[in-house]
């Protein structure tokens, strides 16, 4: 077997699954098989995860060595109802979309509309949307949907912080439903400008429109004033903790799904009890841009 590929602070493992996540090329052929399949056929090659870091320095060669194995992919600028579906099928196939509502949100929510032209939005990779942020791979949007689905029943609020492009905010606006609401929070103006027009475009525009779906400039580090408290939180960048205004923010019985951590990253879940203790525990290890101010995050630039 092949040894395993490296990038940065972790060790990146072969098939079918690091830590939680799985990993697939997603616009190799599917197998054709009876029932849905636990992990990918041995023959399929191996790859690095990625989830949402920015690669830099000497580690960017070994990354763009191994997508040159990949084949030779069509660049969209727009939705594409069966592509998406497609890359919503392996999901499904691969064990990350797991519930029925979440791989019909992701369905529903085309990711070609909110990935920037000259990206494969379809690839199971974190793209670049500039300002130094990226937006999720599809594998890391399936399992914070997962994690969060049932503190996004119909009625209930949801926050997402670092909103970027505005997918999982779209997400959020339909799996709550015309009764509830679903903030996004981005320190980005044009960022912020771009997810609007990224929404208007999807099938969450009607949402938008009236008002169950708004998105904000703001500091993600200190929440959302909009629609507190919120059954439901998710955080996009890492956080060296969990920030104590989120918490807040946080209503009893709801959930928050955080990356924590600098150069090593652990996906936490935040459960609030109903006497506003919390329960934390770790799902899987991580790699995320982090959250910080607006300021040092163009610094890079």
């Amino acid at each position: 077997m092949p040894a395993p590929l490296r990038c940065g602070p972790e060790v990146r493992v072969p098939l079918p699954r690091v830590g939680g996540h799985f990993l697939f090329p997603p616009l190799l052929p599917l197998p054709r098989a009876r029932a849905p399949l636990r992990s990918p056929p041995s023959s399929l090659p191996l790859f690095p995860r990625l989830c949402c870091c920015r690669i830099a320095g000497s580690q960017s060669g070994l990354v763009a060595a191994a997508f040159r194995l990949l084949p030779k992919m069509e660049l969209h600028a727009g939705g594409d109802f069966e592509k998406n579906k497609q890359m919503v099928r392996k999901l499904q196939l691969y064990g990350v979309a797991k519930s029925k509502r979440v791989t019909e949100v992701m369905e529903t929510v085309d990711r070609g509309w909110f990935v920037p032209p000259g990206n494969d939005p379809y690839l199971d990779s974190p793209m670049p949307i500039g300002y130094n942020a990226t937006i999720s791979a599809p594998h890391m949007h399936a399992t914070c949907l997962e994690l969060l689905q049932q503190h996004l029943q119909p009625g209930m609020h949801a926050l997402d912080v670092g909103s970027g492009t505005g997918y999982l905010t779209a997400c959020f606006a339909l799996m709550v439903g015309s009764g509830g609401r679903a903030v996004g929070v981005e320190h980005i103006p044009e960022l912020v400008a771009i997810s609007i027009e990224n929404i208007k475009r999807s099938a969450a525009a009607p949402l938008l429109e009236q008002g169950v779906l708004s998105v904000h400039v703001g500091d993600g580090r200190e929440g959302s004033p909009q629609s507190v408290p919120y059954d439901a939180i998710h955080v996009g960048a890492s956080a060296p903790e969990i920030p104590a205004p989120l918490v807040a923010q946080l209503k009893p019985g709801g959930r928050m799904v955080i990356p924590v951590g600098n150069l090593f990253q652990q996906l936490k879940v935040v459960d609030k009890r109903l006497d506003g203790s919390l329960s934390v525990r770790t799902e899987t290890s991580v790699s995320y841009v982090p959250l910080t101010s607006r300021a040092a995050q163009l610094q890079d630039s």
